[in-house]
Parts: structure tokens; sequence; C-alpha cells
């Protein structure tokens, strides 16, 4: 696979659709889902043509997709990047927008107090301002009240870096952020670094990881690197500091990036002896990049999880960093320490069956991790598929690791967290629990009978101990499942029986017109009846 184009000297980043070929809705088994991710059929380079999405032969990058007509919730590229740039303690973020931008706040809040606790840093509130746009603001423009907030933000709280965040109305307004970035640098001697990730940019909320991890790249990293070869780059997000101990016989520091790291922690990435990451979604474009511009190698390995998993990925930093006969003692002591709790754990856990719904790299991870326990797995969601990373290596296609170490999955579907699939595609599969990143879907799932692990700690499967954590934590899991039966008996789903008993969650990217055809006879019977609220066909959960 051909390594992925990153040019630092543009200020905004490619859509991942366009950069990657991803997608966010699809629905098959995992074996065709790697076979029609293949890139090298694909490649703009060689230019094949495939049978496309239309039945014609085409030409290019694209991964066919189902789509559907509408999407009941998601996230955006605005939000994570304040999720990512705004947990840097020692900088601000400045959301150049409405205050509607920053409601979630409160919730990134509570995630970046839990995130410094678990890394043992000092306990503070994120520090992020808005330049509270207003109609007169959208009517004259803001950039006076953009430089003002910048000024007032310096001046209170001395940050190191300002991250500037366009969003939608600025976009739209047409408000010149990377001039005002500009000006104000030079004024302030800080870097100051706008990022445009407009909520409408991207269909793909992951993009904003690359745009956050672009500008720092850009702005913030020692471009005049002096080599520190015991320090090893963990793109990550607010997990728990697992990979130390996992670590330390390679006698590596771990640097955590974006998340709760400092400005100085940030800028020396470039120093580092080798980069990894939890999730190869998340961090490939950032590995990709140190990789390109300073030469820091990237794990060249699928991710920390399950046994095959991490021996791999051990081996591949071990490999770096010339210490390959110590590695093999490890793994090896390693295999042997965990093995029985592990084979007690399969007992425990035999003729349970599972689901994961989480983002893509990180389920393939989660899967091989549970198929571990010997726990089975016929159906999982993830939230958007890349048919590449941006680093171009094979060793880090972590879908087909998975089919190919552990076997198909036959239900395996691309959704971008719809609640009113979520039940069709429980349903097909009738597993006995779920484990999930994004909490929006976990109540759904209670409702039908089916208990719910979120997992809150991103690092709680990683390595051979993280089997051991999940193992232990399912069966806590699992013993709550007469609880989520009593609540099945006393809660009604709002959703009309009509879609309930659909078999495919995606009818209606299959068939654009039902909506219509169905919803017309139950809005006549509505109004001619009793004006039952369950006339419509979907109704927001």
């Amino acid at each position: 696979m051909a390594k992925r184009e990153i040019d630092l000297s543009l200020v905004d980043v490619e859509n991942r659709e366009m950069r990657l070929g991803s997608i966010i809705s699809w629905d098959g088994s995992a074996e065709e889902l790697v076979d029609n991710s293949r890139y090298e059929l694909r490649s703009r380079d060689k230019r094949k043509s495939l049978e496309g999405c239309s039945g014609k032969k085409e030409k290019g990058c694209r991964l066919c997709e189902l789509n559907m007509p509408f999407n009941q919730q998601t996230m955006c590229t605005h939000s994570i990047v304040g999720c990512q740039v705004g947990n840097i303690p020692d900088c601000i973020l400045i959301e150049h927008s409405p205050i509607g931008c920053s409601a979630i706040h409160a919730r990134f809040n509570l995630g970046y107090k839990m995130g410094l606790a678990r890394r043992g840093k000092k306990i503070e509130n994120i520090q992020i301002f808005s330049t509270n746009l207003l109609e007169n603001d959208m009517v004259f423009g803001a950039s006076d009240k953009l430089r003002q907030t910048i000024l007032d933000a310096h001046n209170r709280f001395s940050p190191k870096a300002i991250f500037i965040s366009m969003s939608c109305s600025t976009a739209i307004i047409g408000e010149d952020i990377e001039s005002v970035a500009q000006e104000m640098e030079e004024e302030l001697e800080i870097p100051i670094i706008p990022r445009f990730c407009e909520g409408f940019r991207s269909k793909h909320w992951i993009t904003g990881f690359d745009i956050s991890q672009h500008g720092i790249m850009r702005q913030i990293v020692n471009k005049h690197p002096q080599k520190q070869e015991d320090l090893i780059n963990i793109i990550a997000l607010w997990g728990t500091d697992y990979f130390t101990e996992i670590l330390k016989p390679l006698g590596l520091r771990v640097n955590y990036m974006i998340d709760m790291a400092s400005f100085d922690e940030l800028a020396q990435a470039s120093e580092a002896a080798v980069t990894a990451t939890f999730c190869h979604a998340l961090g490939s474009y950032m590995a990709t990049a140190l990789e390109n511009e300073y030469g820091v190698p990237q794990v060249d390995a699928g991710q920390p999880y399950g046994f095959k998993g991490t021996d791999d990925w051990l081996r591949s930093i071990a490999k770096i960093m010339g210490k390959e006969d110590i590695i093999e003692e490890y793994i090896k002591a390693e295999h042997e320490r965990v093995l029985p709790k592990i084979e007690a754990l399969r007992k425990k856990l035999s003729g349970i069956k599972g689901f994961v719904a989480t983002g893509s790299s990180y389920a393939h991870g989660m899967i091989s991790v549970i198929r571990e326990l010997g726990i089975e797995v016929d159906g999982s969601i993830v939230f958007h598929h890349d048919p590449v990373y941006d680093s171009g290596k094979s060793e880090q296609d972590t879908l087909k690791e998975l089919v190919d170490t552990y076997g198909n999955i036959d239900h395996f579907t691309v959704s971008k967290t719809q609640q009113f699939q979520f039940y069709n595609l429980l349903n097909r599969v009738n597993p006995d629990f779920i484990i999930i990143r994004h909490n929006g879907l976990a109540p759904l799932a209670a409702k039908i009978g089916i208990p719910a692990f979120a997992m809150g700690d991103e690092h709680f499967p990683v390595g051979y101990d993280g089997i051991i954590r999940v193992g232990e934590a399912l069966i806590e899991i699992l013993a709550r499942k007469k609880f989520g039966q009593v609540l099945k008996r006393h809660v009604k789903l709002p959703y009309t029986d009509w879609w309930l008993s659909q078999e495919d969650p995606f009818i209606l990217a299959r068939n654009p017109g039902i909506l219509d055809e169905v919803a017309e006879p139950q809005l006549l019977e509505s109004l001619t009846e009793d004006a039952s609220p369950e006339a419509s066909i979907i109704k927001s959960a």
C-alpha cells in the first residue's frame, strides 16, 4: 500500500473520505468488507477499473457505501477538535462560534478530569473560550471579537499556545481566522493555531482528530529535535497508563499525546525513538507525519490487543529498538503468567455471545480480546471504516488481521451511531452483552434487555492483562442481565411496529421510496382514528 501524502505546509487537512476513501454506512460480513477494501485494486496511482457503486466500471479510490436518507444523531469535527486540543493543560482553545457549539463542554470537562486523575496529573477544568457569536456578528463579521478574545485568554491564563476552531457559522460568513491568527501570533509571540473544523466539512467526525494533530505538527512540535532514544510516543485518548508497565522491559518512557499532554510533551514528539498508538484509526495521521518529517518510525504491526496483536506490537517496537532478544523472553513469560487466569475465564464465559459497537480499528482490537476469552461474536458495529490508513502499511490492516486470526463475523456493520438502526442490528444476532464506547447507544440496549459494558477507559483491554480485565468485567456485567429483562417488560421503544419488524437495518437505503409508501397510509390512519403518536415511522429516541 502507498503511504498517504501529508503536507504540513498547508494549514488545512484533506477529509478522510477523500484522502482514505472512508465510509460511514455499510452492511455485510467482515470477510466481504476486507475483500471490498483491497486498496491495491483501487489505488489512484494504478488507476484500476473496478465495478463501482453504479454497477459500471469506474476508476479511483472509492469503496461503495449505503446512502441513508437521514442521520438521527452524530458528532462533528468541531466537537472532536474541542475534546482534543481543548484537553491540553497549558494551552487555550477559542471556539469562534455561537455559544450553542459549546454545549457539550460539560461532558468534555468530566472526561478531561477523569483523564487527568488516571494519569496522576493535577485535576483542573478544561480551558475553552467561546466568542459567543450573536446575530449582529453573523451579519457584520466578528474578527474584532476574535482578536479581543485571544487577548483576554492570553492575559488571564498566559497559555503557551492558543488554538482557534472554525464553526459552521463562521465558515458560512467567511471569517478569515488564519489571517487573525498570523496577526496575533506576531503580537503575542506564542503559537496561534487556526483549525478549519466546521461541523459540516466532513461526514466523518474522526477527521477532527486529523485536524487537531495537523495543527500540533505544524506549530508546536519541535522543528530541530534532539533525539531521546528511550522515549516512545503513544497517541491515545484519556485512558489509564497501562503502557508504561507493558514497555518497561524495553526501557521506554511513554510520551502520551494529545489529551492531557503539556505543550512541552507535545513539542518533544519529534524527539522520540518510535511512535505507537492504541488505535490506528486515531493515531495513524500523526504517526505518519512524524515519520515523514522527522524520521520517527511508527510501529509496523497491528494493535496491542489479544495474544497475537500484543506479541506483534511488542516485537515491532523491539525491532526498532534493537532489543529483539529481550522481548522474546518477556513475551514467553507473560504468556505463562496470564494463560491460567484466561483459561479460567474462558470456562466461566463458555457459550456467551457478545457484540461490539465502537470506532473502527478499536473495534477490531476489542473483538480480538473477547474472542480470546472464547466468546462468540457474530455481529458488530463500527462507526466508520477506513480502507487504508495514512501509513499505507499492510501490517496495520487491523480488520484483515482480525479475520485472519479469529475468523469471520457474519454481520459486520458500518453505521454512525444511529439509534433507530441499533434495535434491528442487535435483534438479528441477539447477544448476551454489548461493549460500547459512545454511551448514547447503551440505553437502547438496556431497554431490550441486553446489558452494556460502557468502555469509558479506552486502554482497559490493552495488552495481556487487558484480556483478564475485560473477562472479569464481563462476568460482572452479565450478572445484571436479569435487571435488563425486568426493564424490558416495562419500557416501550419509541418506534413503530413496522420499523421494529424490519429484518434489514438498511432497508431505507436500499429502498429509498419505502419511507413515503409506509408513512402516507399511517399518517392517514392517525388523522382519521386516534392521531396516535406512533403514526410517524421513526421518532427521535
